[in-house]
C-alpha cells in the first residue's frame, strides 16, 4: 500500500472522515493540508528531502477565507504538481460531477482516480486507493462512470472543430454556415450547423455556446 499520503481538504469534518478511512486500510503516513499553496510546498519539500509523497488526495473547491493564495483550486494545484512531479499518483475527492471537468482531469492532467464525494464516498475512496495501487486502470466512482467511457466512442470531427472555432470568433450559426459554403465544406446548411451544435453541447454538457468554446479549449481541441 502507499506509504506516504497527502490529503488536501479544507473542511475539518471531511478531513476527519478521510483520515478514518485511511486508518482502516492501514495507511502508514498521512499528512493533511487545508491550503493548495501549502500542499505544493509540502510535496516539494518532501521530494527535496528524499521522502516523497506517493499519493495525493485533493478536493477541487476551497473556500476563500482571506488568506492570500496563488493556487486557488484543486485543479490549479494538480496542474502545478503535474509540471514538477508527473509520477505522483492523484485522486480527486469532490462533489463536482460535471462530465467535461472529469474528462479534462483524466485526459489532460492525468489523474489516477476520481471519487464522488457523496454518501458512499469514503468507501469508494478506499476502493480507489486499492485499485490505483494494484493496477494502472483509471478509477472513477460507479455513479460517474458514464462521464468517461461513453465519450470514447464519439469522434469529434474537423467539421465540429470548424463550428467551435467559428463560435470562438463570435460568429452566429448563419455566418458559420456561409463560411462552410465559402470553403466548399458540405453539408453547410444552417440547420445542419444548428443540429451539430446541439449535439456538441449535449455531449460536453455545455450550458451555451460560450461554455462549449471554453470546454473545447480545456480539452485542447482549439
Amino acid at each position: 500500500m502507499f506509504e506516504k499520503v497527502l490529503v488536501v481538504e479544507d473542511f475539518d469534518f471531511i478531513n476527519s472522515g478521510i483520515q478514518a478511512a485511511l486508518d482502516e486500510i492501514s495507511m502508514k503516513e498521512v499528512d493533511s493540508i487545508t491550503y493548495c499553496d501549502e500542499a505544493f510546498y509540502k510535496i516539494k519539500k518532501a521530494s527535496l528531502n528524499g521522502e516523497p509523497y506517493h499519493l495525493m488526495i485533493t478536493d477541487l473547491s476551497f473556500q476563500n477565507d482571506g488568506t492570500p493564495q496563488k493556487l486557488k483550486s484543486g485543479e490549479e494545484l494538480i496542474e502545478k504538481v503535474r509540471e514538477e512531479f508527473p509520477d505522483l499518483k492523484i485522486i480527486v475527492f469532490s462533489i463536482e460531477d460535471k462530465s467535461h471537468r472529469i474528462q479534462h482531469l483524466h485526459s489532460n492532467l492525468k489523474i489516477q482516480g476520481y471519487v464522488w464525494k457523496n454518501r458512499n464516498g469514503l468507501q469508494e475512496l478506499k476502493k480507489a486507493i486499492h485499485s490505483i495501487f494494484t493496477s494502472d486502470e483509471f478509477y472513477i466512482s460507479p455513479d460517474l462512470n458514464t462521464a468517461i467511457h461513453p465519450r470514447k466512442t464519439v469522434e469529434i470531427t474537423e467539421f465540429d472543430i470548424f463550428i467551435i472555432v467559428g463560435l470562438s470568433k463570435g460568429l452566429l450559426q448563419e455566418e458559420i454556415s456561409k463560411k462552410l459554403k465559402k470553403n466548399g465544406i458540405k453539408p453547410s446548411s444552417r440547420s445542419v450547423v444548428e443540429k451539430r451544435l446541439r449535439f456538441l453541447k449535449e455531449h460536453f454538457n455545455a450550458k451555451n455556446p460560450a461554455h462549449l468554446v471554453a470546454i473545447a479549449k480545456d480539452f485542447g481541441l482549439i
